[in-house]
């Protein structure tokens, strides 16, 4: 078996996990994480029990670092990584996840932009002179809550 395996990376360059992790700009954890979570390749074992990672790894973890920083949560990485090597999917189907991201995105900025301009309502509404029991920040935070208003008092 240990012959086959140094036949198996014959003429390829294998990593140790700390060098993946500097070469992708994660750390060991996040290797081992992606690995637990079936997000990269379950890398192969040398004698020593060292995983043998390759470049396939590395180019995969930066594949889910981008697609992390385009909002994409590690559920959908998984499976955008599951129809990558899906011979059936077509670029349209990909097309609409990237969509279906696009609108999710565009909810949150909307729902942003809303919360935003509440706080700025709230902040104009409050005159910084009066005692804490006329806050119109406290009372709009409180609601109709009796609590709060007890506290207030």
């Amino acid at each position: 078996m240990i012959e086959d395996m140094e036949e198996k990376y014959d003429g390829i360059i294998t990593y140790k996990i700390c060098e993946v992790a500097m070469r992708a700009d994660v750390n060991k954890e996040t290797v081992r994480y992606y690995e637990e979570r079936e997000l990269i390749p379950q890398p192969d074992r040398r004698r020593s029990g060292y995983r043998i990672f390759t470049q396939r790894h590395i180019d995969q973890i930066k594949f889910i670092k981008r697609a992390q920083q385009l909002g994409f949560t590690l559920k959908e990485i998984k499976e955008l990584l599951e129809l990558r090597v899906d011979e059936k999917t077509s670029c349209s189907k990909i097309k609409e996840e990237a969509r279906q991201k696009y609108q999710d995105v565009a909810q949150k900025i909307n729902d942003l932009q809303r919360i935003k301009e509440t706080l700025a309502d709230l902040i104009d509404s409050c005159s910084e002179d009066g005692p804490i029991g006329d806050c119109p920040i406290l009372e709009a935070l409180e609601g109709n809550s009796e609590t709060g208003r007890q506290l207030r008092r």
